[in-house]
């Protein structure tokens, strides 16, 4: 019988994502693919350290016990396919149980997501993400300088959200753009009873939260999710009711009403963060691994 996608989370990455290829990045974007290409393959038996995406990738990962293969993850990346070699092999190193992965030597790869059926694509290409986001995939490009935060919490799997634009539309947010937060505030309360539209990271929390439900039969590590907004009272109430109307549950809630969100998600220690705008990436990628989705107003989009 073949393997199926289907009813599985699945996470496409790029080997730079998931491993720290800075050093090699930096020879690719000088435009010689030769001297990169070289490069890699004089370190084919030296496995890769860790990248910013990789303790989230381990924990989503720890998920698949015994018959139960609940996460797929699979290496998507411009190398080339002997790059690709070091690749596995450096998940192998690393005891990571990633079997599948294309490398499109040089050429964009966002177009084999549909194939894969992804629910996230994390690259730290911003072009591959914003491609993916414009056809329809939750993407986010990975901040490589982001802290690799050692968690506390072994036995749970710690993801914050932000709001507009990433779990929601941007439709909210275009309003405050034009006209300001008075004019943010009464769309809001108008229309506190309509769901906001589908943001580009919604298909990963209903992922999350069909895994989340398998906690309760004692799987481990447990999924903690968060939404982390600038939004506050009395804007906070779409965003709940939106949540409502989806049947999705979160763990935890943040308004801050434009505090920092960096100390928070300090206190709350997160595998990862997600958020549109980069002055929050900015302020959270010293805290924790950390995300950019290239999307919305805000990004041009």
């Amino acid at each position: 019988m073949p393997f199926s996608l289907d009813d599985k989370l699945v996470v496409a990455i790029s080997s730079r994502a998931l491993f720290d290829f800075e050093e090699e990045n930096r020879v690719f974007e000088e435009g010689d693919l030769k001297a990169y290409e070289t490069l890699q393959r004089s370190r084919l038996n030296v496995a890769a350290k860790p990248g910013v995406a990789f303790a989230l990738i381990r924990k989503l990962l720890a998920l698949n016990v015994g018959e139960h293969h609940r996460v797929e993850v699979v290496l998507l990346s411009r190398s080339d396919p002997i790059s690709g070699l070091r690749a596995f092999r450096s998940c192998a190193e690393h005891g990571l149980a990633i079997e599948r992965g294309v490398f499109t030597r040089g050429r964009a790869p966002f177009g084999y997501l549909n194939a894969l059926n992804a629910s996230l694509f994390l690259s730290a290409n911003q072009d591959d993400v914003r491609d993916a986001l414009a056809a329809g995939f939750p993407a986010a490009r990975v901040l490589p300088e982001s802290a690799r935060m050692a968690s506390t919490y072994p036995d749970e799997i710690r993801i914050a959200f932000d709001g507009d634009a990433v779990l929601f539309s941007d439709e909210a947010e275009r309003v405050f753009q034009a006209n300001g937060v008075e004019a943010f505030v009464s769309h809001e309360l108008d229309n506190k009873d309509l769901p906001l539209a589908d943001g580009p990271l919604k298909p990963l929390l209903e992922a999350l939260h069909k895994l989340q439900k398998l906690a309760d039969g004692g799987v481990r590590p447990r999924i903690r999710t968060v939404l982390v907004t600038a939004r506050s009272a009395p804007a906070h109430e779409r965003a709940i009711r939106t949540l409502m109307a989806w049947n999705i549950e979160i763990d935890e809630a943040m308004f801050l009403g434009g505090l920092d969100k960096g100390a928070f998600l300090r206190e709350f220690e997160p595998d990862f963060f997600f958020d549109d705008q980069i002055r929050h990436c900015e302020s959270a990628r010293v805290v924790t691994a950390t995300g950019h989705v290239v999307s919305g107003i805000v990004n041009g989009s």
